[in-house]
């Protein structure tokens, strides 16, 4: 991403971000290469946030269809029947997208993500997972850690009005500025996605986040069902609930530790809530930002939102295996 200086207009066009966060972050962000898979409301606001900063290209991967699920929560589609009828939802996003920057590449690649080499990631600085199963999210990483060169991993799920990100740096440097405009040099280590949802629950502080514990119950569940991410209903909260009790026994925990009524919600509330893709897509842009510029402490690990309290909390499940 160190490559040639930003031309004249790129310096006009982003002319205010660079006052914000300089020259030499501006010009990392522009050369920078995205792959983004499985667009919904969240991911779109993501897209939308990552385009307008200025990235080098967005590759987006979504083959489904476009239904009345999608229209709901993603802006990137027209309303139009006759503007989207027989074109995939990445196809939609990426003519949507276009328009907000056009010197952003945008481009469409299809096919399954999971099915791809180690190689085809290589090309790419960054990959988002959205809505992705379980064993597409450990694997995808998994190929990004064998690369030579260091790719940001980023998951994130949204149900209800709940969202779930995930970060994997793996082994990440960045400038962090203190009082009097002093400048340290700071690393972390980051574990991978397989390491941060296998870590045994009982030494995890009971002041995390119950969504953590929640959201790892619904991923079992979609793999034992062979579920696609949203299909669950109201009938499947006595299954939801067995695997619950298996998982609490298994980490030698309370069933408390995961609410009944918390998986209630995010099984029968498959529809996104669109005020909630805006802050949980927003806040995964921010820290794609930060990642690819260098500039600003990353989050690390996990980051959760619900609506309903209107609390947002980072927690580094990492600390909780390293420790132990």
């Amino acid at each position: 991403m160190d490559g040639e200086e930003l031309t004249e207009q790129e310096t006009a066009l982003y002319d205010r971000q660079i006052r914000v966060w300089g020259a030499n972050a501006q010009r990392r962000l522009t050369k920078s290469h995205i792959l983004v898979s499985g667009i919904k409301g969240t991911v779109a606001e993501f897209c939308k946030n990552i385009v307008l900063a200025g990235v080098g290209s967005v590759t987006l991967m979504d083959d489904s269809l476009v239904n009345e699920e999608a229209l709901n929560a993603n802006f990137l589609i027209p309303p139009d029947e006759n503007a989207y009828k027989g074109k995939t939802v990445a196809e939609i996003c990426c003519d949507s997208l276009k328009d907000f920057n056009p010197m952003v590449l945008v481009s469409v690649e299809k096919g399954d993500l999971s099915a791809r080499s180690t190689e085809f990631f290589e090309k790419f600085d960054v990959v988002v997972i959205g809505y992705g199963s379980l064993a597409t999210k450990k694997a995808v990483n998994e190929k990004c850690r064998k690369l030579s060169k260091r790719v940001g991993f980023y998951t994130v799920d949204c149900r209800d009005s709940c969202g779930e990100i995930f970060v994997d740096l793996q082994d990440y440097k960045y400038t962090k500025v203190k009082k009097l405009e002093e400048k340290v040099e700071c690393e972390l280590n980051f574990p991978s996605f397989q390491e941060a949802v296998s870590v045994p629950w009982k030494p995890i502080p009971r002041r995390t986040a119950k969504l953590y514990f929640a959201m790892r119950v619904i991923e079992v569940f979609e793999e034992n069902e062979r579920r696609k991410h949203g299909e669950c209903s109201l009938l499947d909260l006595a299954t939801v609930l067995e695997i619950k009790k298996k998982l609490c026994e298994a980490n030698s925990v309370s069933e408390s530790h995961v609410p009944d009524s918390l998986l209630e919600r995010l099984i029968t509330g498959t529809i996104e809530f669109p005020p909630a893709c805006a802050i949980v897509g927003g806040i995964l842009a921010q820290e794609v930002i930060k990642a690819v510029s260098g500039k600003g402490e990353p989050l690390k690990n996990f980051f959760y939102y619900d609506a309903q309290d209107g609390k947002g909390v980072m927690e580094d499940i990492s600390n909780s295996f390293t420790s132990s």
